[in-house]
C-alpha cells in the first residue's frame, strides 16, 4: 500500500531545465503539483513562480525543505549540489527526484544512496530516456531478439565547441569539473550509457583515453572507450566536442547475427532496423515536456501504480563507469 495520496512537490533550483522539458509536467499529472520553487536569486524564483501559477517560492532550500505542504523535492541544480540537497531533502523526509547524472562522483552518488536506505525515502534520478516512447521501442526490438545474437557496438557522439567555450571565461559549469564532475562528456554520455546499461545489463571498462584537444577550458573535451557488456557484447565508443561541424554525428549501431539497428541520443534521428528480409524506420518524436513520461512513472510507482523505469543502482553504475573511463585524465577529489 502506498503511503502517498498526492505529491506536492518543491523544486531546488528553477533554471533553464525546468522551463519546458521537465517543470510543467509535475502539476500535468493527475494527483501531483507544483507548490513551491527556490532560487538563491529571490528575483528569479518570483518570477519562475509567477510565469508558471506557482503559488509559494524562496530563495533559501532550508525553508523550502521545512515547508511542511512539500512531500517530494525535484533537484535541479549542478551537480556539485545534487548530493548535498538529495540527503538534505531526504532526512527532511521528503521523495527526491534529481537530475543527472546522479552526482558528480561514485563516493557523492553511493552517499545519496545509504542515506535513501537509512531514511526509508525513495530516490529517483532523471534518466527520463528509459520512458520515452522512442527508447522503448528500441528495448522492444532488442527484448524480442530482432538483431540475433548481438556482438558489437558503435558510439558516435561528436560535436563542434559552443560559442561560450570560445570565449574562455565565464565557461558554462558543464565544463567545470569542480561543479559537473568532467565535461560535455559527463552531461551527454550520462545519458547513453545509461541507457545501454538498461538495454544490456551493467558495462565494465576494458580500455579508454580522455584528453584536451582544444585547450578551450580544464575539462576533456575528447573520449574513448571499450567497453565490455554481459553475453560478449563489446562497446566502442568516441566522443568529441571540438569537431568541426562538417564532422558532427550522433549515432549508435547495435550489429547483431540477423540484423543491425541504429539510432540517435540527441538529433531524434529516426530508428532503422535493417534485416537480411527489409528495412524498417521508426520516426517517434519526444513530447513537448519530455521528462513527462517519467515523471509520471513515478508519481504512479509512489502512489502504488506502478514500477517507474528510473533505477537507482544503474545510475551509480553510470556515474561509476564515467569516472573510470576518464580517470586517465584526472581524478576528483573525492574528499
Amino acid at each position: 500500500m502506498s503511503l502517498y495520496r498526492h505529491l506536492n512537490w518543491g523544486f531546488i533550483g528553477c533554471g533553464h531545465v525546468t522551463e519546458v522539458k521537465s517543470g510543467p509536467a509535475f502539476s500535468a499529472i493527475p494527483h501531483s503539483r507544483i507548490v513551491a520553487v527556490m532560487r538563491r536569486d529571490r528575483g528569479k524564483a518570483m518570477d519562475y513562480a509567477a510565469r508558471h501559477q506557482i503559488p509559494k517560492y524562496y530563495s533559501d532550500a532550508d525553508l523550502l525543505l521545512e515547508d511542511d505542504e512539500i512531500n517530494a523535492v525535484y533537484i535541479a541544480t549542478p551537480p556539485d549540489s545534487h548530493a548535498f540537497y538529495a540527503i538534505k531533502a531526504m532526512k527532511a523526509g521528503k521523495v527526491v527526484y534529481v537530475e543527472k547524472p546522479m552526482a558528480r562522483t561514485y563516493k557523492e552518488c553511493m552517499d545519496m544512496k545509504n542515506c535513501s536506505r537509512n531514511t526509508g525515502i525513495p530516490l529517483f534520478v532523471a534518466y527520463y530516456r528509459r520512458a520515452l516512447p522512442y527508447y522503448q521501442k528500441i528495448k522492444e526490438i532488442l527484448d524480442e531478439n530482432i538483431l540475433g545474437d548481438i556482438s558489437r557496438i558503435e558510439l558516435k557522439l561528436f560535436r563542434s565547441a559552443n560559442k561560450h567555450d570560445l570565449q574562455r571565461s565565464n565557461l558554462p559549469w558543464r565544463v567545470i569539473p569542480e561543479i559537473s564532475g568532467g565535461g560535455y562528456f559527463i552531461d551527454l554520455a550520462s545519458h547513453q550509457l545509461d541507457i545501454l546499461d538498461y538495454y544490456l545489463g551493467a558495462g565494465q571498462i576494458i580500455k579508454s583515453s580522455a584528453t584536451n584537444e582544444a585547450k578551450l577550458y580544464q575539462a576533456e573535451d575528447t573520449v574513448k572507450a571499450s567497453l565490455a557488456y554481459p553475453k560478449g557484447i563489446q562497446l566502442e565508443g568516441a566522443w568529441s566536442f571540438v569537431s568541426s561541424g562538417s564532422d558532427e554525428k550522433d549515432r549508435v549501431k547495435i550489429m547483431g547475427s540477423a540484423g543491425e539497428l541504429s539510432f540517435s541520443f540527441f538529433s531524434s534521428e529516426p530508428i532503422i532496423l535493417t534485416t537480411e528480409e527489409n528495412e524498417e524506420m521508426y520516426d517517434l518524436k519526444p513530447p513537448l515536456h519530455i521528462q513527462k513520461p517519467m515523471i509520471t512513472s513515478i508519481v504512479d510507482e509512489l502512489l502504488g501504480k506502478g514500477k517507474a523505469p528510473s533505477d537507482l543502482e544503474s545510475a551509480i553504475r553510470t556515474s561509476r563507469l564515467m569516472e573510470e573511463i576518464i580517470k586517465p585524465f584526472y581524478t576528483l577529489d573525492n574528499a
